[in-house]
């Protein structure tokens, strides 16, 4: 069934989102949820259920923003250096199963592939760094460069601006329904969700069809 989602013939560009879609979200999530609050109650010198609450009440409200996905302003607002903390635990970040054969074959078809990603530039080269994806990639462009989300559909027209791609042969993956609707509304046909995004827990993605893995949707040998 999953096969049938993409016909390749019918797609000339890619456009790919990197947490949860290229690499595994559990990374992200232990950073935010554990890591971090760990981290900051050391630095700031309060006990961990009081770092917790702060942060989370304190990111809760830019959820889908530009500032969400900033470190510079976490940086700031938390008065830690959020990128050093990445670097601690960097060994968590992983790339998730059969992207290294997916982007070989989409190479192979010649099909234009961008990697398109609401990560801070300061996490994105961490994370090219320490998997080396970009070398798989036509092109990499952090919404931070349009100075608006994925979820903004001024993030579209900018792209679409510069990079002169068809959106009815435009296939885009991402891991979240919001920014998946908001490709939509701008009129990319194509477009597929991830059902478990972070490795360690179950999700399933109901809104627009969806793969566990890349191997589901492999273009041809």
């Amino acid at each position: 069934m999953a096969a049938q989602l993409v016909d390749w013939d019918q797609i000339d560009t890619v456009l790919l989102d990197m947490d949860g879609t290229l690499l595994d979200l559990h990374f992200d999530n232990f950073f935010w949820l554990e890591h971090l609050p760990k981290r900051y109650a050391e630095i700031h010198k309060v006990d961990f259920a009081t770092a917790t609450q702060r942060l989370t009440e304190n990111i809760k409200q830019y959820e889908g923003t530009l500032q969400w996905y900033c470190l510079e302003f976490w940086s700031r607002q938390m008065d830690v250096d959020i990128r050093s903390l990445k670097v601690e635990i960097k060994h968590k970040i992983q790339i998730r199963p059969h992207v290294k054969e997916f982007l070989s074959r989409l190479r192979k078809h010649h099909k234009k592939c961008l990697l398109v990603t609401n990560a801070h530039p300061q996490s994105l080269s961490l994370k090219l760094e320490v998997t080396e994806i970009d070398k798989d990639l036509d092109i990499i462009i952090s919404s931070h460069e349009f100075n608006q989300p994925k979820e903004a559909q001024e993030f579209w027209h900018a792209l679409q601006a510069r990079e002169h791609f068809d959106p009815e042969r435009t296939l885009f993956i991402d891991d979240t329904a919001r920014i998946l609707q908001s490709a939509q509304t701008f009129g990319i046909r194509h477009l597929i969700g991830i059902h478990q995004p972070d490795s360690q827990k179950a999700r399933t993605m109901d809104a627009f069809p969806a793969i566990h893995h890349f191997d589901e949707i492999m273009p041809p040998a």
